[in-house]
């Protein structure tokens, strides 16, 4: 049985030989016909996927700049905006002061007017109870005097 199991291994390999021959040839022609060129087009297809890959990193990087961009043009509009508003603030202050201190001015000018329109009143006021004093004076001493220059000199009694 040994010889025969023997004969039949020896038989079964030969026979395999061609079917080996004809596998390892179909292994060779599949590797130059398809293998390789399809390991050429995937790489090629990677690259190119890396290459898409890159533009669009290199356009986001791009939109990212020009939203930058923009926002610091917004900043700056708004700042100028704020800088316009803040100048005519400032300028309505000053013209509010001015206007201001142009009615204390006026308002201090009347005031002292007052003060020398009172004082010019006081004075003719003063003038005219001196003139009426002397007036009631002199009244008063007719009336004291008279009744003494009608009296008799000698004494009447």
């Amino acid at each position: 049985m040994d010889t025969e199991l023997l004969q039949t291994l020896e038989r079964f390999f030969t026979d395999a030989i061609p079917t080996v021959i004809f596998f390892l040839l179909l292994y060779a022609t599949y590797r130059i016909l398809v293998h390789n060129p399809l390991k050429k087009v995937l790489a090629e297809r990677y690259d190119r996927t890396r290459g898409a890959m890159a533009k669009a990193q290199a356009d986001i990087a791009s939109a990212d700049a020009k939203t930058n961009e923009y926002e610091q043009k917004l900043r700056d509009a708004r700042l100028g905006i704020f800088k316009a508003q803040e100048a005519r603030r400032q300028k309505l202050v000053e013209v509010r002061d001015a206007a201001l201190a142009e009615a204390r001015n006026r308002a201090q000018e009347l005031v002292k007017q007052a003060a020398a329109d009172l004082e010019k009143d006081q004075a003719a006021a003063r003038v005219r109870l001196q003139q009426d004093a002397e007036t009631l004076a002199t009244e008063i001493m007719r009336m004291v005097v008279r009744p003494l220059a009608a009296a008799p000199a000698g004494g009447g009694r």
